[in-house]
This record gives structure tokens, sequence and C-alpha cells, in this order.
């Protein structure tokens, strides 16, 4: 993709000159949508990122937040989208997806604990969207697992709009011990050392950055595979290790991960947070493939690398621990007072001013449009054929084929598993546990762009409160399709300002997030789709479990719609994507920060046996889901609308709790939110619903016959 005429006008009217070839793909690159957020930046000012445990926020490779405890702890918190390349090569884009993360958090001198994967894809019942499912679930898993950081949480959804463009967003959790060994990606000194540490530089991945900042061809599967990383997880493992190693020592006064646009992105990045400049000399770079020419190595895009800033007299060090992890090292330059300037066998290829480089790029104004509101048009619905039908989407199905390829247990922090409602991580060197919760839901998005997106925001708040765990931060991804086209970058406003405003509420800062847009194919564009990885902290690491005891009764919090205080909207639920109909957006709590403290005391309480949220496939999936072989539950659903919306209907914030103790649940939400008293549960395995005149009776093996659908599909 050429340097567009206005911004080459815009770089010799800087230059004084015509920009060398070197030079233009550079701007090319660090100017795409992909590194300059030029269509996003303009509406991301709508997200409070400030808070008193706020260390560092937007802007850094990730952001820092400090835990509470007597111990000053920290964690980082980082998300990366590999979208486009997980559609060209699944396992590869995938598996360098979570290497960059990782190394974000490496460069902020924490140590890896925690990962989150999000995924979307085409319908599951077309070939080519499993083929990518199954590429990228064993991309992550396999580098995963090879690395020893455990994927603990995350989600997946199947929408045909992302049959020619599926997402693939993960996040990663890194732990700080001690505030001292923290780093950052801004250079320090003029003088220091520019060193590079890692796998030898190659031909992989030229070009990722502006590769992904334009919508997908229908070759692009071929024609664009150059552009894709291939990564290496034994390799990742011992640079995380040296990292380590390095901190250890106080050796680092700077790092940055090379990712997009390569060692030209990092070391200028670097330099221009810091109003410095750099020389770097090119040919001074490991490489692993002969002939390579200066621009090459400039914006390769090889995995396992680190730019790391070193004062001179450390340099022989750094070298002598990354020679004891078997990894590369090359002393390729130095911060300097002036421009940014590389160098190949004597040749100047770039001479540039860095921060013009890194933040001259102008911001696009773009039309946008408003969403047309939906009407009312419900199918005719056989509620019993409605149970099967959502029950077996592959939407609400069993993600067990997922997770269980994905090993959660090393490092022995996993106090709440996959498959519950949030993971809870065991932060013993804080005292704290950690929640921990990511996702979206492309039909509420697709449906209706703001209410979807505060509702995405609540139903990771409310994961993480049914565990008994109050929000702490939170990062977002932002999926857009073209935002050259004004309905879709209305859509993207529309999320933008949905998640940011349901956050605020909450009183969650984003401290940080990435933006993918230009996810467009000739199939059309993808839903606006936020992933949000939220994080919260309790006391303790024991937290209410999803499944059912059969020793309590069961209450709906939240639900206004069963005490005749609303009318249930089935919009952007899997009920209508099952059966065709569009109707309004669920309405949502209107004190959320005030309902998701209180489920967390709740759900800490020593009466509470069970909980789990309500949202997606609504109250009936929810509680199949808690349905074991060994306890069931009897319900009965009555309340303003019909039985369908009141069993599919999919607003969140709320929660199914049992309890031996329904009238103090009952007095601690008294004025924040309803309570329905649903039933209670059985010792028999067995799901009897009533809602109206129909009733269903579904054993837990039928329960988990319906909800098999991923694995039987695959298996």
């Amino acid at each position: 993709m050429p340097l567009a005429d206005s911004d080459h006008e815009l770089v010799v009217a800087e230059l004084g000159r015509e920009p060398t070839p070197a030079e233009a793909a550079l701007f090319e690159n660090l100017w795409s949508e992909h590194c300059a957020y030029r269509s996003s930046r303009p509406l991301l000012s709508a997200f409070d990122s400030e808070g008193e445990q706020v260390v560092v926020g937007p802007g850094d490779d990730a952001a820092v937040v400090a835990l509470p405890g007597e111990e000053e702890t920290y964690i980082t918190m980082g998300i990366e989208s590999h979208n486009h390349p997980s559609y060209v090569d699944p396992f590869d884009g995938a598996a360098t997806g979570v290497g960059g993360i990782v190394r974000d958090t490496l460069s902020m001198g924490a140590y890896p604990i925690a990962l989150a994967d999000s995924l979307y894809f085409g319908a599951f019942d077309r070939e080519h969207a499993r083929y990518l499912f199954e590429g990228v679930v064993e991309g992550i898993s396999h580098y995963g697992n090879c690395i020893g950081v455990p994927t603990v949480t995350g989600s997946v959804a199947f929408h045909n709009d992302y049959e020619g463009n599926p997402l693939v967003n993960v996040a990663c959790i890194g732990l700080v011990e001690d505030p001292e060994r923290m780093v950052t990606a801004q250079a320090q000194e003029p003088g220091n050392a520019l060193v590079l540490v890692g796998n030898a530089t190659g031909r992989d991945g030229l070009g990722g950055a502006s590769f992904a900042s334009e919508d997908l061809s229908e070759d692009a599967e071929t024609e664009d595979r150059p552009a894709v990383q291939v990564g290496d997880p034994y390799t990742e493992k011992l640079l995380i290790e040296a990292n380590e190693h390095l901190l250890d020592e106080s050796l680092v006064e700077s790092a940055r991960d090379l990712g997009a646009a390569g060692l030209g992105g990092a070391s200028s990045e670097m330099v221009a947070k810091a109003g410095l400049g750099a020389r770097i000399e090119l040919d001074e770079v490991h490489q692993r493939e002969p002939n390579m020419s200066g621009l090459e190595i400039l914006l390769s895009e090889s995995q396992e690398r680190m730019c790391y800033e070193v004062e001179p007299e450390n340099v022989d060090r750094v070298a002598e621990i990354a020679e004891r992890y078997d990894l590369g090292c090359s002393v390729i330059g130095e911060v300097t007072e002036g421009n940014y300037v590389c160098t190949d066998n004597g040749e100047t290829l770039v001479d540039v001013d860095a921060e013009f480089l890194g933040e001259g790029a102008p911001m696009n104004d773009l039309a946008m449009d408003d969403p047309a509101e939906p009407a009312r048009e419900l199918p005719d619905l056989d509620t019993k054929s409605g149970v099967e039908a959502v029950l077996s989407s592959p939407n609400t199905a069993s993600k067990q084929w997922v997770y269980r390829q994905y090993d959660h247990e090393v490092q022995t922090r996993t106090a709440r598993r996959p498959g519950d409602d949030a993971a809870i991580l065991a932060v013993r060197e804080a005292g704290v546990g950690l929640a921990f919760s990511s996702g979206a839901d492309p039909n509420w998005t697709d449906a209706a762009p703001y209410e979807g997106a505060r509702a995405v925001a609540l139903e990771n708040a409310t994961n993480i409160a049914a565990k008994g765990a109050t929000p702490l931060a939170a990062v977002n991804c932002l999926n857009g399709g073209n935002p050259e086209k004004s309905d879709v970058y209305g859509g993207f406003g529309g999320i933008v300002d949905g998640l940011a405003d349901m956050c605020s509420d909450l009183e969650t800062p984003v401290v940080g997030g990435n933006v993918s847009l230009y996810n467009d194919s000739p199939s059309g564009p993808i839903p606006p789709t936020p992933t949000l990885a939220v994080v919260g902290t309790k006391a303790g690491y024991d937290s209410p479990p999803l499944e059912l005891s059969g020793d309590g009764e069961l209450l709906l919090v939240g639900d206004k719609a069963l005490v005749g205080e609303a009318t249930p909207g089935l919009g952007g639920s899997e009920l209508l994507a099952q059966f065709g109909g569009t109707d309004t957006f669920p309405t949502l709590p209107e004190d959320p920060g005030v309902l998701i403290e209180t489920i967390a005391e709740v759900a800490n309480d020593d009466a509470t046996l069970a909980t789990h949220d309500v949202s997606h496939g609504g109250l009936a999936v929810a509680l199949a889901e808690m349905v074991t072989g060994e306890a069931g539950a009897t319900v009965e659903v009555s309340g303003e609308g019909s039985p369908a919306e009141l069993l599919f209907h999919e607003q969140p914030g709320r929660v199914v709790i049992e309890t031996t103790d329904p009238e103090a649940v009952e007095e601690a939400f008294d004025g924040v939110a309803p309570v329905s008293r649903l039933g209670n549960a059985t010792a028999d395995g067995t799901l009897s619903l009533s809602a109206g005149e129909m009733t269903v009776h579904l054993d837990a093996d039928t329960v988990a016959d319906y909800r098999s659908t991923i694995e039987d599909a695959l298996s």
C-alpha cells in the first residue's frame, strides 16, 4: 500500500526533500491506521483512564495498575488483535498474536501470568469458518502452552459477518512484584546503547502494519501470506526468562517489543516518546537470511525480539545473559539528541525527526451515520423448540473443546478455571484474588452498537462480581470494518461511546487498548466488536461456583421483567439469531455500579452456594448451565412478556443465586435491584422449567447433549 499523496506532501514539506524509499516505507507503515489510529484516535478521548490505582495508562506497550493490599504490587494489562494474519494463516496468525502481547508485557518489566482469548468466526456450519476456528485455537494453545503462560478465560462467538474476516483478540496480565523493576518504552538518556535481543531477523511479516490497515481481498490467503509472521514459542520462553534476568540485575533502562513495523517501529517510538533521536546501524542486526536489504531489516516483523536501552557499561553483561539463554544479541546503535537515523553499510537510508515520524500522521475526519432503530418484528415462537435451538447454538453451547486444549494450571495460580463466569488467579504476592473476564457479543452490538457495547461492559463486570470481585481496571480491543463507510464508522462510534459510558458508570478506568479497523472483505464488514478485558479483586482466592449444589433456593437478581417493571426486549438475542426477527434491545440497570458492588458482596456471603450471570441465551441457558448430574432445579417463571421473552431475553446485570438465606439476599438488594424467587435447587440432576403453560424437563445428560454442538462437530 503506497504512501497516500496527501501524506507524501506532508512528508516532503517536513523534510524539505523527497523521502528516500526507506523513509517512504517507514512513514507508510507508522502512519497506517494500524499504528497511528488515524480514524479512531479522535474518538478515544471518551474513555476515562484515570484512577488512584492507575500507574501507567494508555500509550505504552501495556498499562500498569496497582493492586490493593499491604505490599506494593503491580499488574500489567494489555490486549491486541491479530485479525488479518489469522485469516491468511490461522495457526501462525493466532500464535504470533499471543507472542506479541506477551512481549508487550515483558517490556514493562512484568512476568506474564495469564492470557485471555476472545475469538470471532463466521457461521459454524460453514466449513471454512470451522477450518479457521480449529487453526486459531491450535495456534493459541500451542504457543501459550509452550511458553508456560496459562490461558484462563475468554470467549468464542459465531456470526455470519465474520466469514471473510475473523477476529482474534488476545489479552495478557503480567505481574510486577517489585515496583523498582518496572520499566517503560520511553528512552531515558542520550548515549545509551540500543541492544537487540532474541531471534534472528528474517523476511517474515514484511509490511504487516500496512497489511493490517486495508480490507482483505479475495486472494488474501495466498497473496498476503508473506505479511504473516512465524512464531517460535521455545525462543519466546527463553526470552521471558532472559528478560527476568536482565531486570534482576537492573540492566534495562527502557524496552520495546518488536511488533508492528518491526525494528523501525520499536526503536523510533522509544526515542520519540522522549523527544530524542537514535542512530541505528542496520547491518549490525543479526540476521536469519542472507542478502537482506536495509529496508527489509528495518521493517521485518520477525517474532521473539526485544529492543533494550542499556547503559554503555552494561552492554557486555547483557550480551553474556543473552548468550546464556541461547539468544541472539546485537548492539545496533544508540540514543541521540538528533534525528532518527538508520544506516546500512555506511549509507544513510533514514534521517527524520522521530517525533514527526511517530506522531505526525494527520487524523481522519470521516462521516458518521447513526444506526436506525429496529422495528419490533418477532417470529411465531414455540418455546420448547426455542429451548433446544438456543441450547444447541454454537454461541451458547459448551466451549470445553476450546479451553481443554489450553494449559490453565501452569504457574499454579488458577483458583477458578475456564468455563465459569470469570477466572480467579491467586496473586499470593499481594494476598488477593484477581478475577479476569474478557469478551463481547456481536449479536448485541450488531443490533444496537451503543446499547450493545454498554451491555458488553456490564456483562464482563457482572462475570467478575458473580465470583465475589469488584472491577479494578479494563482494557479494550475495538474492532470495526472500513471507517470510510459512514454507516460502518457510525457503528464504530457507537461502540466506543457505549463502552466508555458504561465503564464510567462502573467507575472502572479503561487503561489501555487496541484498535483494529478495515476488517472488511468481499463478504462485507464485520459487526462492530468491542472486546473488553476486565480485572477485579477480592479478598482471598475462593469464589462460589457456577454449578448448583442442590441444597438451596434459587433467586434471580436484576430482572425487572419478572416483577412487571419492564418489557423484555429480545433485540440482539440468540433466540432471534436462530429464528429471525428484530426487537428493541433490553433496558439496562439505572445504577450499575451499586448493582455490581452488591452482587460481589452477596457472592462472598457464607450462605451463597452458587452464582451465575445471565446473559448470552438468557435465563434458560443460564439455568441449564448450572445443572449437574447430581444437582438440578425446579423453576417457575412469570412476569410481563411471553414465556419466550422471559426465558430468552439477554439483559446483562442479572445473576442467578443459589442460597440458604434468601431473605438476606432480598435485604441486600432492597432499593438496588429487583429479586425474584425462581424455585429450589434439587438433588435429582433435572431442570424442570415452567413459564406460562409451558413446562420443559431436561436432565443433565440431555442438557449436555444439546450443548455439545462444537465437540460433536470437531471431535
